[in-house]
């Protein structure tokens, strides 16, 4: 079948021959993997080394590969990397566009039909919690895509009459979705007001009407967290993937958006780790070492949220970004002994 040999040393054990004994039992119809894991965890390296032993094509599952133009500050997989293996949803948006949930949904239900129309396994991997949590709950509420030009109206309302009074608007509006959102969390408000002034209809109106969906009746998924066990480890893959964003031409790429014209620090492709407190320093809001640690300070506190979010999940196997080749192993063992 697909025996590309692979040959390393795991804990200074040739596995090959392991590996390749289970790749002969898995069988590929209806299997769906689910890659998580928090930024700079290993996830991109262990999706690559799996893709050299099974047949699997690649459902990015994150909030910023959507984006053209955002490369560097993405992390986002090589160009080698995507010529050598198929991945959907990256590069799919101008970083002017919105991208809300219910699209994701969408889209990432339709790849894995075809990829698995194809005989392929889908492979989905990424750090949007939000993503994973709306596939796997069974549904989503038919929330209106935003709109560039009324989230910048919020965001011009905002700041003359500051984010406080946006609240208080919210609270008048909705009660029941203030009372869940907390008074600094702006992306939520500002969402929470956007819903309401495109639609007509409140977020909690709307959250009643759900699109069902039954990915874990459909198919057979397989769920896998990668994080280092040591946060102090992951803290030290995060400092060191900044400052080589930094080596690779990050400002440039940020210098890119910025003078464009159309883009402004409210847009949710803006708002992404990275790109945020590079663009406040070209604002001139910021020092460039204070740009350096706030981002740095910004990626881990994503790390936490993320980590937060992958300890609420039930049935996972966790997996060590300290040896991907035995996390590869590990998640091979695991498809074949719950086929």
């Amino acid at each position: 079948m697909y025996l590309i040999e692979l040959k390393f040393y795991c804990n200074n054990i040739f596995c090959s021959a392991m590996i390749i004994t289970e790749i002969k039992k898995i069988q590929n119809c209806s299997k769906v993997i689910l890659l998580m894991g928090p930024t700079a965890s290993g996830k991109t390296d262990l999706a690559m080394l799996l893709s050299r032993i099974l047949p699997i094509e690649i459902i990015s599952v994150d909030s910023a590969l959507i984006y053209r133009y955002m490369d560097i500050g993405t992390a986002k997989p090589s160009l080698q990397n995507l010529s050598e293996v198929p991945h959907r949803l990256i590069n799919i948006k101008d970083p002017a566009e919105c991208y809300s949930v219910v699209e994701f949904c969408q889209d990432a239900l339709q790849a894995m039909e075809e990829i698995i129309n194809k005989g392929k396994i889908p492979l989905l991997v990424g750090g949007a919690m939000f993503y994973f949590h709306a596939l796997l709950s069974g549904g989503f509420p038919r929330l209106p895509s935003c709109k560039p030009e009324v989230r910048l109206y919020i965001a011009k309302k905002a700041k003359k009459i500051g984010w406080d009074m946006m609240y208080k608007k919210l609270e008048r509006i909705d009660k029941f979705s203030a009372d869940r959102i907390h008074p600094n969390d702006t992306q939520r408000i500002s969402r929470a007001l956007e819903i309401f002034f495109i639609s007509g209809k409140t977020l909690t109106e709307l959250n009643k009407f759900f699109l069902k969906i039954n990915l874990l009746k459909k198919y057979q998924v397989y769920k896998f967290v990668i994080m280092p066990f040591d946060k102090i480890v992951l803290h030290k893959y995060i400092e060191r993937r900044f400052y080589k964003m930094l080596s690779l031409g990050f400002e440039k790429e940020v210098r890119f958006l910025f003078s464009r014209g159309d883009l402004y620090q409210n847009m949710p492709s803006i708002r992404c780790v990275g790109y945020r407190q590079m663009w406040l320093y070209l604002l001139g809001k910021i020092q460039y070492n204070e740009m350096i640690f706030q981002g740095i300070c910004a990626t881990k506190k994503l790390a936490k949220r993320q980590i937060t979010w992958l300890r609420k999940w039930k049935d996972v196997h966790y997996l060590n970004s300290d040896n991907i080749f035995l996390s590869c192993e590990k998640i091979l063992k695991v498809i074949n002994e719950n086929r």
